[in-house]
């Protein structure tokens, strides 16, 4: 590398510099369907499969926001919106046919619908076995994991991947929705903010939904193809971390 191009390359971002390559985008073609698309990291997750040339079906209960959010992307041919609760299993199936049936096929299935609000062990107790394990299967965040894992020993035989994603906390409306209505505000997410990045291990960095959405990208892409049974961490470092040694700072 000659003295002179690597100037060039040091007065220039990494994000410039793969900007000016132009690489082709690596959904192009594919049929997605995003559970939870409609906010959040879901829908910073059909952004980004759009933008790499994604066809994408937005699933949500949130039927005012997931029509606005394609309509805003442009809406038909390359996205549209179906109303769906995840922990019914017959609504999955008929989100799976309604996408096929829109789109021709489906090659990309992303997980991702969270639950808010108070903890209750007692709501996933009501779900059935079925839809419990498919809701918690490839989204990005997920406390199963053993879910992935046996799946894609069920279902590679069949030539699909199965992956997880999993990462620290994402300052999301979600992040505050057990709060009651009138406290989910902007100072809400600022302390949350504060909060987990004093808690966090890899400092100086803000996890973002982005972040999140571009590592689901990789997975679901051609260039993770014998990529199966994984679970990305996307935490800097926070469940490698004895976090009671934090007493000693």
């Amino acid at each position: 590398m000659s003295r002179k191009f690597w100037h060039r390359v040091k007065d220039k971002s990494w994000a410039a510099l793969r900007a000016s390559a132009k690489s082709p985008p690596v959904l192009l073609g594919k049929v997605a369907l995003v559970t939870g698309g409609a906010t959040g990291i879901g829908e910073s997750i059909v952004r980004l499969f759009l933008e790499h040339g994604a066809k994408v079906c937005v699933v949500d209960i949130q039927d005012n926001l997931g029509q606005h959010l394609c309509e805003t992307l442009g809406g038909e041919p390359n996205t549209c919106f179906f109303h769906c609760d995840v922990t019914i299993e017959d609504n999955v199936r008929r989100a799976v046919d309604f996408a096929v049936e829109k789109f021709g096929t489906l090659d990309i299935m992303v997980n991702n619908a969270g639950l808010g609000g108070s903890p209750s062990p007692d709501i996933l107790l009501q779900v059935p076995l079925g839809a419990w394990v498919h809701m918690h299967t490839l989204g990005p965040s997920t406390l199963f994991w053993d879910s992935p894992r046996m799946l894609q020993l069920r279902l590679g035989k069949y030539g699909i991947r199965v992956n997880c994603v999993s990462p620290y906390a994402v300052a999301t409306s979600l992040a505050v929705a057990h709060l009651p209505e009138e406290e989910r505000t902007e100072d809400a997410l600022v302390g949350f903010r504060d909060f987990v990045g004093r808690n966090a291990n890899l400092q100086g960095v803000e996890l973002t939904a982005a972040d999140v959405a571009n590592s689901v990208l990789f997975l679901a892409s051609d260039e993770a193809r014998y990529i199966s049974g994984a679970n990305l961490m996307v935490d800097g470092g926070f469940t490698s971390t004895n976090h009671s040694l934090r007493v000693f700072r």
